[in-house]
């Protein structure tokens, strides 16, 4: 799992690749402008581009130098802008800069003029992960006139002005591309910030995992490779019941396709057995819409202990009565899947906390989030209060948005990778709570169910994007989960 550094342990983790590698600072620069050139030379096949590169007194900077050579050395148009005197910049600054081509031409913040071709490049190299305070003055002024220009615009590690680890107070670039090295920074991960990262790209520049992970706290970001370890398999005498009995308990009239799409998820995400709890005049909607649902009637919900999970709260409405919801979570003692108006319930009724079994998992979206912990002025508020309630009430929680985060009773924080704006479509959540509902009915702890779930969801979301986009329903997604585990070699 690739680890979240916070901002003020990177220049100690470069230190310690240093030291660990044998290599020298200035290497470790060279190793960084690669990776980015790498990326830059396969996503701009366009050398007769003009590339202007702004370039702080700091090691942002000495990569933007580097960055600059390279591209250079390829056959691209490069301009480089600085804004200290050479002494008053960085040894590796100072390095690589007098290792640049004498015909590269090089300007001075405080004389340029900001009239730039129509089709430009503007790479950020000004300020990095060190920032702990709002931009002002020379560089307040630059960013702003950055952000004015209609160029394609690439941060270098961060967009300058964001701090790594908390929310911008005043502006900061407005990138279009933000590629940032090894890992990426907290605050890349906040919708605050969106406007100001763009697309995240994320370069490998050789910094082993182990190493990352001296040096992390508490905090993860999800990639693919993290995801077999977590999953079950399965041999070829597996029958039905080895793949989980599942219940899925919500509807309402007017609601009945929330819980019905919960449902079909769990199935395309592999349970042997699916359940549908409805009201009663609606219950023979299951049949009609997905012929392996089935339905249960309010007399078998004695019987809980034949379920291997269960899932609760889509279209299930707000009047629900919540005895029956205190009735069931005190005598199903096994983890519990509650999303949408089973979270609208808990908020209303909080004591019904206390009876949670033990690792279930709550899916709010932020606005339930908040009906259940309070306000939150921002996103590193949120994270925070997630936490807390975590541990509290010893239960895992997935907080929903883009880099969906996942709150573990142990402090750990991870933050999903997959996904995208298009999974913004009614019925989404539903689908995810069928995830994690058929995962947990497979027998997988609550740590890899909500793991595997989100990262699942979001993929989804992605390859049943590519022909859909904006037009993209929740039931594409759900069409689009078996070719995840195939993506992914989940067999």
């Amino acid at each position: 799992m690739l680890s979240i550094i916070p901002g003020k342990k990177v220049s100690q983790l470069d230190q310690a690749h240093i030291q660990r590698e044998g290599i020298s600072g200035l290497e470790l620069m060279e190793s960084a402008a690669n990776a980015f050139v790498s990326w830059f030379i396969d996503k701009f096949k366009s050398p007769e581009v003009p590339i202007y590169i702004f370039c702080g007194p700091g090691n942002n900077g000495g990569d933007g130098i580097a960055i600059a050579r390279l591209l250079y050395q390829m056959g691209y148009q490069i301009s480089i802008i600085k804004f200290e005197h050479l002494s008053n910049c960085s040894s590796n600054f100072q390095a690589n800069f007098n290792r640049l081509p004498k015909t590269i031409p090089i300007m001075d913040f405080d004389t340029f003029e900001f009239i730039l071709p129509e089709k430009t490049f503007v790479i950020d190299a000004v300020l990095g992960v060190g920032l702990d305070r709002p931009l002002s003055g020379i560089y307040l002024d630059l960013i702003l006139k950055l952000n004015g220009l209609s160029a394609t615009k690439i941060a270098i590690d961060i967009p300058s002005g964001i701090p790594s680890d908390g929310v911008l107070v005043g502006d900061a670039f407005h990138a279009d591309y933000s590629v940032t090295f090894q890992f990426p920074k907290l605050a890349m991960l906040f919708p605050e910030h969106a406007l100001y990262t763009g697309e995240i790209i994320i370069v490998d520049i050789g910094i082993s995992d182990g190493l990352l992970n001296q040096f992390g706290e508490d905090k993860f970001f999800i990639q693919k490779k993290d995801l077999a370890i977590r999953h079950k398999f399965f041999h070829k005498f597996s029958h039905k019941g080895d793949f989980g009995r599942v219940l899925l308990i919500g509807g309402s009239p007017g609601k009945v396709g929330a819980i019905l799409m919960a449902s079909r998820a769990a199935l395309r995400t592999g349970s042997g057995l699916v359940h549908c709890h409805l009201p009663g005049s609606e219950s023979s909607s299951s049949l009609v819409v997905a012929a392996e649902i089935m339905a249960v009637a309010d007399s078998e919900l004695e019987m809980l202990d034949n379920f291997d999970a269960i899932g609760v709260g889509p279209g299930w409405g707000i009047q629900n009565d919540f005895s029956f919801f205190e009735s069931l979570l005190n005598r199903f003692r096994k983890p519990v899947v509650i999303d949408a108006d089973g979270l609208n319930t808990l908020a209303l009724y909080p004591h019904l906390l206390k009876l949670l079994p033990l690792q279930s998992i709550l899916t709010p979206h932020f606005k339930e989030f908040e009906r259940l912990v309070g306000d939150c002025s921002n996103h590193l508020e949120r994270l925070e209060k997630a936490r807390s309630f975590s541990r509290k009430n010893n239960c895992i929680l997935i907080l929903k948005g883009a880099f969906t985060s996942i709150s573990l009773p142990n402090g750990k924080q991870f933050f999903n990778s997959t996904g995208n704006q298009y999974m913004a479509t009614a019925g989404s959540g539903d689908v995810l709570t069928g995830i994690i509902t058929s995962f947990l009915g497979q027998g997988y702890s609550s740590e890899n169910a909500a793991i595997c779930g989100v990262y699942h969801h979001g993929l989804a979301g992605e390859l049943a994007s590519v022909s859909k986009k904006r037009g993209m329903i929740a039931s594409d997604i759900i069409e689009a989960i078996p070719e995840t585990f195939v993506q992914m070699q989940i067999f």
